[in-house]
């Protein structure tokens, strides 16, 4: 059955359909409880087009508190943000704590999404080392998940997606999830993360993502409000002070009015420049391949 989303920055309406969505696992994904779309994680694709293709990529994680995708302006706006700027996009259908899905479920799905989106990078016409996670609240947390708990895959790997690099090149936050600590944590994502396991110490620390960072994160920007009353923009601060306790390349910007959800910026006029400056980012660290 068709269902349409409407590309409002262009004006465009495109016809997406269930079978348009790439399982990451075509035989069946690992701690799977049924066959229905949210057992299911896949990947979305909107490549670039090809007189506009710049050879960058990116996995795109919408936000919803490990509760629900928010698919429209975190997820199909930012595609077609991409798109228009010769980026290819995927956005990442992961698995939820609200149907009963919890750690390390979710980091499992980000990570195949970036091995399934390199181990098919010659067939797309992308560089296999322009590879980016671009998140949202709390697909900003899962997003930094992939920047912190990334491997480097496994040469005897049966499965020759598995034998390549889940290391995104880059990674964008907005709004971000960072932490599981209670003193600045959005409780509800933590619920859903990580389910009876909330309050277990270890993976509280495993999974505040600003205590796992070192030299090895790739470079990070990010995007917050002073006003979240959602989640607190101590969140991106501490994990911008990781980055550059371990010298990694990292840029933020912190606006002092708006709230959480904002996507790229909806109708207000200076949240709208953000994403100018993200693109001014790529550009300048070479990942449009036009520095």
């Amino acid at each position: 059955m068709k269902y349409l989303f409407t590309l409002s920055m262009i004006g465009l309406t495109l016809p997406v359909s269930a079978e348009d969505w790439q399982p990451l696992w075509p035989e069946g994904a690992p701690g799977s409880r049924g066959t229905a779309p949210h057992d299911v994680p896949a990947l979305l694709p909107f490549p670039a087009a090809a007189d506009n293709n710049t050879g960058c990529a990116v996995v795109v994680c919408p936000g919803g508190g490990y509760g629900g995708l928010a698919m429209g302006h975190e997820g199909h706006q930012i595609a077609e943000w991409l798109n228009n700027r010769g980026i290819s996009a995927w956005i990442l259908r992961y698995r939820l704590g609200s149907k009963g899905y919890h750690h390390p479920i979710q980091k499992g799905d980000v990570l195949r999404a970036i091995r399934t989106v390199r181990s098919n990078a010659t067939s797309h016409g992308i560089d296999s080392d322009r590879i980016g996670v671009w998140g949202f609240s709390a697909g900003g947390h899962l997003a930094s998940t992939a920047a912190t708990h990334f491997d480097r895959g496994s040469a005897t790997a049966l499965d020759p997606v598995d034998q390549v690099s889940s290391r995104p090149d880059f990674a964008v936050l907005c709004y971000p999830v960072i932490t599981m600590d209670e003193a600045f944590t959005h409780m509800g994502s933590r619920s859903n993360l990580l389910g009876s396991n909330r309050n277990n110490e270890e993976l509280v620390e495993l999974l505040s993502n600003e205590r796992q960072v070192t030299k090895d994160t790739p470079p990070t920007f990010l995007f917050h409000t002073s006003e979240d009353q959602v989640v607190p923009v101590r969140n991106a601060i501490e994990f911008y002070t990781a980055l550059q306790e371990f010298g990694v390349a990292s840029e933020m910007h912190v606006y002092q009015k708006g709230r959480h959800g904002v996507g790229l910026g909806g109708n207000d006029p200076v949240l709208l420049t953000w994403s100018a400056h993200l693109e001014d980012w790529l550009r300048i660290n070479g990942f449009l391949g036009d520095q």
